[in-house]
């Protein structure tokens, strides 16, 4: 599955949350191409939009055995059984309206989110999906728990359970995520051991769990309730391990954990966070395996090839594109740059550092639009013979030309010139190296 996808329609469901006790409402609506799963509590006085990322994941030692995103202000509880019914059907892009600062807990399970989901229908979207391709190991431990990342040919996760309880005992679950649903295990429901109980209710969690949501596990058996499922006390602890590593977005590996918890997931997300900064940093580098097929690049069509984003996508169109050989781009320089507000604002020049910047962006896209180098990196490695020649102002239109030097299967050398009404105003050498992801 390698497009994004949304809802078809509007998807709502209320109950109460498992930890809190307090009812709430949620409110799923589809949501435009890269724009992620993001959360907005509707019942509080603020316009704060949390979008679900590594870096909203919050401290699990202040909001334990549950996972909360949000700021230090704004947060959500309780996300993991959502996020994981999003994973299991391959969902990219989402709004969650919600009233409360819990999810709701439902069943106990995925099983209510699925079905829901499952009801309205899946729209396919026209980008691609940015997976984080793991191409190293990565570990995380604690105690004697630990999480193991492989490079693997699509997204593989394996469970392997160990509780000192006769009940519970041992078990192990292997799935492969796809977007269609192999395996029952979205119905398996939270569970805790009978002594715990107590001690969760004196922490204040808890507080909306009953026989039927919760499996409650006792020496003897499980209290007032029976498991619905084969293994569902490893099915639960695995479907809780997916919907934390949604967190982290779409992955290429194989995640192997032993006796691991929403402690040691998170711990897991903030390694998967450096490494995806480790491989995409100081790079231009290629946001999908698109391969153009005109002379012409409209933004839609550059932001394809480039990651780059406003503020920093510095070219708004490719007017030609000679694949391998040259291409020309235009930046149209507006008062409302944000740059003018801090460079020279009162008789505002463009930094010359972006018009470099500039200049690489449009060879970034002259050599990744080839198709032996789609999906590559292209890391910035060096700027020759820089020379600006005349200053840019608002209203100047920026007119950049790349044509190739040489250009071998790991570097690529282009010479690049930026015109303000056919004159010269910068020019330089840039070398690139060419990196597979």
């Amino acid at each position: 599955m390698d497009n994004q996808r949304t809802l078809s329609g509007k998807v709502a469901l209320e109950g109460i949350g498992l930890h809190t006790g307090i009812k709430a409402k949620l409110e799923m609506l589809p949501a435009p191409p890269d724009s992620g799963i993001t959360f907005l509590r509707q019942d509080i006085d603020s316009t704060a939009l949390i979008k679900v990322s590594p870096y909203s994941v919050l401290n699990p030692d202040k909001f334990p055995r549950r996972t909360s995103v949000g700021t230090t202000s704004v947060y959500v509880h309780t996300v993991e059984h959502l996020m994981a019914a999003f994973h299991l059907l391959g969902i990219d892009n989402v709004q969650v309206n919600i009233w409360g600062e819990e999810v709701p807990g439902l069943d106990g399970s995925a099983k209510d989110f699925i079905e829901a989901l499952q009801k309205v229908g899946l729209n396919q979207q026209d980008a691609l999906r940015d997976r984080l391709l793991v191409k190293e190991p990565l570990w995380v431990e604690e105690g004697s728990s630990s999480i193991v990342v492989l490079p693997y040919n699509s997204c593989r996760i394996s469970y392997v359970l160990s509780y000192d309880n006769p009940l519970i005992g041992s078990g192990y679950v292997d799935i492969v995520l796809n977007g269609e649903l192999k395996n029952d295990l979205y119905t398996a429901r939270t569970f805790c051991l009978e002594n715990e109980v107590k001690s969760l209710l004196d922490m204040g969690l808890g507080k909306g769990a009953n026989h039927k949501n919760t499996l409650v596990v006792s020496e003897k058996g499980v209290v007032d309730n029976k498991t619905r499922i084969p293994d569902e006390f490893a099915k639960h602890k695995i479907l809780d391990l997916i919907g934390d590593l949604y967190l982290a977005g779409p992955i290429q590996g194989h995640i192997i954990a032993i006796r691991g918890g929403h402690s040691l997931n998170i711990k897991l997300i903030d390694k998967l966070r450096r490494y995806r900064e480790k491989t995409k940093s100081a790079g231009v580098s290629s946001q999908t395996a698109y391969v153009p097929k005109g002379t012409e690049l409209n933004i839609e069509e550059i932001m394809k090839i480039l990651p780059h984003r406003y503020p920093f996508l510095l070219v708004d169109r490719i007017t030609y594109l000679d694949k391998g050989k040259k291409a020309v781009g235009i930046k149209s320089v507006t008062m409302n740059e944000y740059f003018f507000q801090g460079h020279f604002p009162g008789r505002p020049v463009m930094p010359g550092v972006l018009i470099v910047e500039a200049m690489a962006q449009v060879g970034g896209v002259l050599m990744l639009a080839c198709p032996e180098h789609s999906g590559k990196l292209a890391y910035f490695m060096a700027a020759n013979h820089i020379k600006f020649r005349k200053t840019v102002v608002p209203g100047d239109q920026l007119v950049i030309e790349v044509t190739v030097g040489k250009v071998r299967s790991k570097t690529g050398l282009v010479y690049t010139k930026a015109f303000v009404d056919n004159k010269v105003v910068a020019e330089a050498e840039l070398m690139f190296a060419l990196v597979e992801t």
